[in-house]
């Protein structure tokens, strides 16, 4: 498969030059060992899942390492955590030696676990999502932007199905003792039904006859593998009563598309769900493009009691908010700027840019006047506005 620049490629390149390991986390399949391998084409490579290497790796991690000539890359590393602790013993002994260990997990969690435990200030920490449509114009919301997926777009219904199958067998039961993943994979498909509604825990608890601590669960082993985001709303007190529960999208939307029953454009154009496939995909897009760029992922969402609601927000830093609502339609109208006008208004002490993201193509994409302070732009563009 032809390769595809990465934006994440310049900060890990800046990364390896000042640190001794790179942490590279992030889904399955969304090209975590390609990239290292591209970016570090002479670099030893151990996928630490064969079990064979699982049992060499625990009975001698010391002659493992020896063995190991720099740098290499060590995939899916949280199989073996205790090898975090020999490898801080071989940067301890030679700290100047930089951008040596290239280490990759899939389980957010337990990965940064070993981390913190063993890696603190000797590994620069990021996080690979799949494409972004910033890195390949094959991205879609309807097909996402998992590499294979895009690669093989006749057979991405195969590959979509086939993933949530290995990764319920392999990520999940690895997580914790889920043993009916019957119901899990109904779960998985009640959240799709809510994406970019509040969490509702109880609401999704009910139909599956689970309790509220389940659900809990479930949904951090969601978080962990890096299948969903949880976007919380923005707490600072702009004189309204806010709403305090986060709201639901996954990471990407072909695989919302594919757990939603959604196979084509037509589908999906007279789906219930065509507005929530369209933010959340605005939502993924947003997360890459600042986790790429070694950014924390400073989107919220805003909704007071009243009921008012703004579908993002995305803290630019220096005291700057970007204010951004999804509408699926070719036409905004200016009353679908109305929120967003009154509540600029009433922020105090920040700079604020305000774009409502339309579906329109072509010419139409172009920035326009929506209302006073207020742009409407084809969602495309979303990458050039942040």
């Amino acid at each position: 498969m032809k390769y595809f620049k990465r934006r994440l490629e310049n900060e890990l390149e800046r990364a390896s030059k000042y640190f001794s390991a790179i942490i590279l986390g992030g889904p399955r399949r969304a090209g975590k060992t390609t990239l290292l391998q591209h970016l570090y084409p002479e670099a030893d490579y151990v996928l630490l899942e064969d079990p064979d290497w699982i049992a060499r790796v625990e009975a001698d991690p010391k002659g493992f390492l020896d063995e190991r000539k720099l740098p290499v890359i060590l995939d899916e590393i949280q199989n073996v955590p205790s090898l975090f602790n020999y490898i801080r013993s071989r940067i301890d002994a030679n700290p100047r030696r930089n951008g040596q260990w290239l280490l990759t997990g899939s389980q957010e969690a337990s990965l940064m676990q070993g981390v913190t435990e063993s890696m603190a200030g000797r590994a620069a920490v990021f996080q690979l999502l799949p494409f972004s449509s910033e890195e390949s114009s094959k991205v879609s919301p309807l097909k996402g932007g998992f590499p294979e997926a895009l690669a093989k777009p006749a057979a991405a219904d195969i590959w979509f199905r086939s993933y949530v199958q290995t990764y319920l067998e392999r990520d999940i039961r690895s997580v914790s003792s889920i043993r009916d993943l019957a119901t899990f994979r109904r779960f998985m498909a009640l959240l799709a039904a809510r994406c970019g509604q509040m969490l509702n825990k109880t609401d999704l608890a009910a139909p599956l006859g689970v309790s509220v601590p389940t659900i809990t669960q479930w949904l951090s082993i969601l978080e962990i593998t890096g299948q969903i985001i949880l976007v919380p709303p923005f707490y600072e007190n702009f004189g309204k009563r806010l709403v305090k529960t986060p709201k639901l999208y996954f990471i990407d939307s072909g695989l919302l598309c594919h757990l939603l029953g959604i196979p084509d454009e037509k589908t999906l154009s007279n789906s219930p769900f065509r507005g929530a496939v369209l933010e959340g995909h605005v939502a993924s897009e947003i997360t890459k493009h600042r986790l790429h760029r070694g950014n924390d992922r400073g989107l919220y969402y805003f909704r007071d009691r009243r009921g008012q609601e703004v579908d993002f927000l995305v803290d630019q830093g220096n005291r700057r908010l970007m204010l951004l609502e999804v509408k699926a339609t070719k036409t905004p109208m200016p009353g679908d700027g109305k929120t967003m006008m009154q509540l600029s208004s009433s922020i105090k002490g920040y700079k604020i840019s305000s774009y409502l993201l339309h579906s329109a193509r072509g010419s139409e994409e172009d920035p326009s006047i929506l209302c006073e302070g207020v742009k409407a732009v084809g969602m495309r563009q979303i990458h050039s506005l942040l």
